[in-house]
């Protein structure tokens, strides 16, 4: 770790400080809302920590680019757990050093919640954005919570309660993806933008962001594929490649890409989702995405033999997939590590395509969700988070 990279503190200022931590796009984007939203009314104020891109363009001064903060799977984090210590040492220092008047930890719960618990023991009050996921698995994080946040701030509205029962301020702020992405997806201008035929079935493959998601989830996306294909030659499979990930991907799906019948665009998932008829997605958030764009889909996922049984007793909940979770039913089918076969995927993806009645239930059922998830984010953030900065 070269830490002569990082920059010095700054000078000592008497102006009150709105710090911020963000780990990767996601905290990113959620912190952009934070920033826009209260940057104008605290006029007087300084926003600093860490942060992205979105972040920095609304006003917030980067003391580290969030991306610092990004690990990919265990290996990876124990890896670099010294330099992500430092860090979380330095900044520390830092905010105890500096009229801090709150501080706000956007996800990265592993990171964040250890320093607000810190930081609430000086004194400082904090606020968690995202409310870990104690309602799925890892219920033991609750209690850590409690510890080290004065406020949640969820993305769902069943959170709220939950946090609430056990004594832990929580309010729900919407979903910022419910207000990015429209009531009524725009297939036809969608199709007409990846050059997609109008007329016929079209499937997206989502098989995740991460390299580690996408081999073991991709060659199976691909062999359900070519299944398909083999039904409906007609079909078609379009492919939105996380960034990096395209010549992985291409190498990966060879077979289906020999056939003619895929295509790989670099990132544009919304507009991939738009197009679709339905989607075989991974589990994590572009599920959120897909149910929001009222797709029919088959979400599945494959861990490695050590993580699946270390995981696989943990779960709280008879669903494992965000949108069942949501709607607190099995909406759309969880195909989920051994059940997670190329014919298990084609035979549910092509129910997907030919059972008109799915389709319905999955519009009227994801319609009502959009609504749920769609809130005035910006006005609910200031608002539950005015106590803490008059």
């Amino acid at each position: 770790m070269n830490r002569t990279e990082l920059p010095l503190p700054p000078r000592q200022t008497q102006s009150p400080l709105l710090a911020m931590v963000a780990g990767e796009a996601s905290g990113d984007l959620l912190g952009s809302l934070l920033v826009r939203s209260l940057a104008p009314q605290l006029p007087d104020f300084r926003i600093a920590g860490i942060g992205g891109p979105l972040m920095q363009q609304y006003g917030m001064q980067p003391w580290w680019p969030s991306e610092r903060l990004s690990v990919f799977g265990y290996a990876d984090a124990l890896r670099r757990l010294p330099e992500l210590l430092w860090i979380r040492r330095q900044l520390k220092q830092r905010l105890l050093q500096q009229p801090t008047r709150l501080f706000v930890g956007i996800d990265a719960p592993d990171f964040n919640l250890g320093l607000e618990q810190s930081l609430r023991a000086h004194g400082i009050p904090t606020v968690h954005f995202v409310c870990p996921s104690i309602w799925a698995w890892r219920p033991e994080r609750i209690e850590r919570i409690r510890r080290s946040a004065n406020h949640v701030l969820c993305l769902f509205p069943f959170e709220p309660e939950i946090l609430n029962q056990r004594g832990i301020s929580a309010s729900y702020v919407g979903h910022p993806l419910a207000s990015s992405i429209p009531m009524q997806p725009p297939t036809q201008a969608a199709r007409t933008e990846l050059r997609l035929p109008t007329e016929g079935p079209v499937v997206a493959l989502l098989p995740g962001s991460r390299r580690s998601e996408i081999k073991l989830l991709a060659p199976v996306m691909r062999d359900a594929a070519l299944l398909l294909f083999n039904q409906e030659p007609q079909l078609r499979f379009i492919l939105p490649a996380a960034p990096g990930m395209h010549s992985v991907l291409s190498k990966i799906m060879a077979p289906l890409l020999d056939t003619g019948t895929l295509l790989i665009t670099s990132g544009g998932s919304h507009t991939a989702l738009a197009a679709c008829d339905a989607a075989m997605v991974a589990s994590g958030t572009a599920t959120l995405e897909a149910a929001l764009f009222k797709k029919p889909m088959v979400i599945t996922y494959r861990l490695s033999a050590f993580n699946w049984q270390r995981m696989k007793n943990q779960s709280l909940l008879p669903w494992v997939v965000l949108p069942n979770i949501l709607c607190r039913d099995f909406v759309v089918p969880e195909l989920i590590q051994h059940a997670a076969t190329p014919a298990a995927l084609a035979h549910h993806t092509m129910r997907c395509l030919q059972d008109t009645q799915i389709a319905q239930q999955v519009l009227e059922r994801f319609t009502v969700l959009h609504e749920t998830l769609r809130q005035n984010t910006p006005a609910l953030i200031s608002q539950a988070l005015e106590p803490y900065l008059r």
